[in-house]
């Protein structure tokens, strides 16, 4: 899916509330852990699982996999899957079922003036925190490695 693509479907979005500004990247981001917790899930399930043979195993890692991925992320209360948008005086989070689908409803507005982004490298996501420099109080946020999902564009963005 092309970035401006999901551009669009966050621009009608911000429409449908009210909200005037030009995003300049949009990116598809969970929460931060979503992975970790995934892949920490799918490691039970493996093992349970893999009690009952090799199909046991498969279906426990995948199972395992999910109930992680969506422990962590109820956890974090921030929804599953987000797109997070960019403007020049903002950053938007929307919880969205598909990069390619009209969000359903905004999560967050920042402002960029006061907030800080750091990006944490890890193996297969980079972690994204944005910290208002004024308080102290940060979203956290992971986006795939992955290019199709454009989070770099987003991280890019924010560090211009």
């Amino acid at each position: 899916m092309s970035e401006q693509k999901m551009i669009d479907v966050v621009q009608a979005a911000m429409a449908d509330q009210g909200i005037q500004d030009d995003v300049v990247a949009v990116g598809e981001f969970y929460p931060r852990g979503h992975t970790g917790g995934g892949f920490v899930g799918g490691m039970v399930g493996d093992t349970v699982g893999g009690a009952f043979g090799s199909v046991g195993s498969s279906i426990g890692t995948v199972g395992g996999y999910l109930a992680g991925a969506e422990a962590t992320d109820e956890a974090s209360g921030l929804p599953a899957k987000m797109l997070v948008a960019v403007s020049p005086g903002a950053v938007y989070g929307f919880a969205s079922a598909s990069r390619n689908q009209e969000p359903t409803s905004l999560v967050f507005q920042v402002p960029r003036d006061g907030l800080k982004a750091k990006v944490h490298q890890r193996v297969n996501v980079r972690v994204l925190e944005l910290v208002d420099e004024r308080d102290g109080a940060a979203i956290e946020l992971e986006g795939s490695r992955v290019p199709v999902t454009h989070s770099n564009d987003v991280i890019r963005a924010l560090e211009a």
